[in-house]
């Protein structure tokens, strides 16, 4: 597995918030984890990416340890995260967003400038507009590009269609689908089961902070109970 998350455990001061989250996303795979909100989803990739320190468990990237690490360590060894609050720098261009996140590929065929304006042609149009005026399609297509810059062997993904549109949903949707076929796994936070199943071949369930169901996408379509007991508003 390329990484794989066991007995994990997280507080912000005296609450609880993960109790031993075990997961595993193998090279090849977009996998989903699914819940409705507060129940520690983004939790979850903060501890992975370092941002909230775990207070157990282990998370293992590569066959090496990343438990603890600061964020720019865990970056460093191949962990690409995109926020759900985006976090884009609004003063400055696209091109200059993108040139924050430049890590050189470790090996041939990473992604530079130009591929990215390939794969985001849009952001091209707008690479001399300042970041904060884009709309929030676009502005979620910059925070994905700019993780790709930094050449992730994993890209943590927290929400992407979170508050757009259903038709830039799509454009998000298939953004994904291109950067995984494009040789990235992904591992995806979402609410929503439609994109979850439209994406993703194995999906992991969360409540109150523990993984109460695992499987293919395909089972979790097939299971009523859960899809209404975990998932359904």
């Amino acid at each position: 597995m390329l990484l794989r998350v066991k007995d994990l455990h997280a507080r912000y001061g005296k609450s609880h918030v993960l109790h031993g989250v075990t997961l595993e996303v193998d090279r090849g795979e977009i996998v989903c984890l699914l819940g409705r909100n507060g129940v520690g989803k983004s939790t979850t990739l903060k501890s992975i990416m370092g941002l909230v320190r775990p207070s157990a468990g282990e998370v293992t990237f590569d066959g090496g340890s990343v438990a603890g690490l600061p964020p720019y360590r865990t970056a460093r060894r191949g962990l690409g995260y995109v926020p759900e609050e985006r976090r884009i720098f609004p003063t400055i261009t696209v091109k200059e967003n993108l040139l924050m996140g430049v890590r050189r590929a470790t090996a041939g065929g990473g992604w530079t400038l130009e591929r990215v304006y390939d794969f985001f042609p849009r952001l091209r149009e707008r690479e001399r507009q300042r970041a904060g005026t884009l709309s929030g399609g676009e502005q979620q297509m910059l925070t994905i590009a700019r993780t790709l810059m930094g050449n992730p062997r994993l890209l943590l993904v927290d929400e992407p269609t979170e508050g757009l549109a259903p038709m830039i949903v799509e454009q998000v949707e298939q953004i994904l689908t291109e950067v995984h076929r494009s040789g990235t796994p992904i591992l995806l936070v979402e609410q929503s089961i439609e994109t979850a199943l439209a994406l993703a071949q194995r999906v992991y369930v969360m409540s109150k902070g523990q993984i109460v169901f695992r499987g293919r996408a395909r089972e979790l379509a097939d299971n009523d109970d859960v899809r209404r007991q975990y998932l359904e508003v």
